[in-house]
């Protein structure tokens, strides 16, 4: 009876060594074959393991990859596990690949290292709902400190990808202006209701801005009332004082003003290099800064597709799966 637990044991004890050594001879060969800096963590699941490596089948075989490179991100975990997987081989010692016919993964796009690798610009990264990262912060355009605020949408883009849609973009200049990058009316640079409060109580400003024609045309007042104003001051208090006056000057695009009217920006507190910079600075190039997609890799052998993606509290979770998969030469 002892000799036999003692079998038993040293059985087991061989089975559980024989197991570790093949984890550890996959994680390296996967660290070779996919350029990782780090071995991954390789679990084979089923006892005893001996029988089903000499039967050349493994039942079940997860696999985390931590840290791996996506375009311009890095997904803080990669996890899959592969079932009813067969090695190919002449036998146990001389295993060259394997087929897979069924494998389900997990991919954790975290906003901590979002908020480091994308976040050179104080730019930080939160979950909003099932598809809505907020992004919060600060960004530097031509030696100003602009806060930045902007809602990223998240979808599958195919089977393969993930899409990134991001809208309400905002860029406010301290509390005197707000840029929105877009060719539409309510986009550009304009000022706020602060500023315009402001702005009406100093006179050399406002008749500045009133100079220029092109700003009247855009607020909407008529030409008589504007030639008054310039000529009366109680006439100019009346027009600034009046309740439309804040959402006419607020129509103004600024950027329109930068190369023909420098002189009346310079009154009004703007840095000239700051609007050359904001009208380079458009949807596209400020979207690009803040995209979150990423493409799954191209299986050589095999399909390998999105299931899901949902935005959590730590990050963006993806659900993927793959079927007739191989590995190995």
């Amino acid at each position: 009876m002892v000799g036999l637990l003692v079998l038993a044991a040293f059985l087991t004890l061989a089975d559980r060594w024989a197991v570790l050594y093949a984890e550890h001879r996959a994680a390296d060969a996967l660290k070779d074959r996919l350029k990782l800096t780090a071995a991954p963590e390789v679990e084979i699941d089923g006892f005893p393991f001996l029988p089903q490596f000499v039967d050349g089948r493994l039942g079940s075989v997860k696999v985390t990859v931590p840290d791996v490179s996506a375009d311009r991100i890095t997904l803080a975990s990669v996890s899959a596990t592969a079932r009813d997987i067969t090695l190919d081989g002449d036998g146990p010692t001389s295993v060259h690949g394997a087929r897979v016919p069924e494998l389900n993964g997990d991919v954790l796009l975290s906003f901590a290292d979002l908020n480091r690798e994308l976040g050179a610009s104080q730019v930080t990264f939160t979950g909003e709902g099932r598809d809505r990262v907020l992004a919060r912060g600060t960004l530097p355009v031509a030696g100003h400190d602009l806060r930045l605020r902007a809602d990223v949408r998240i979808g599958r883009a195919g089977d393969q990808g993930i899409a990134t849609t991001i809208g309400g973009m905002r860029l406010d200049v301290g509390d005197l202006a707000t840029y929105r990058p877009g060719a539409r009316a309510s986009e550009g640079l304009h000022l706020t209701p602060k500023s315009v409060t402001r702005l009406a109580r100093e006179t050399r400003k406002v008749r500045a801005l009133l100079g220029v024609p092109s700003v009247v045309r855009r607020m909407g007042v008529p030409d008589a009332t504007v030639r008054e104003a310039l000529r009366n001051d109680d006439k100019l208090a009346a027009l600034t004082g009046s309740r439309d006056f804040v959402h006419q000057a607020m129509r103004v695009n600024l950027l329109d003003l930068t190369l023909a009217h420098p002189e009346v920006l310079d009154r009004l507190g703007l840095d000239p290099a700051l609007l050359d910079a904001l009208s380079r600075l458009t949807r596209p190039v400020l979207a690009d800064q803040l995209s979150l997609g990423f493409r799954l890799p191209e299986p050589e052998r095999g399909e390998l597709w999105l299931r899901d993606v949902r935005v959590e509290k730590g990050g963006i979770r993806v659900r993927l799966a793959g079927q007739g998969l191989a590995f190995g030469d």
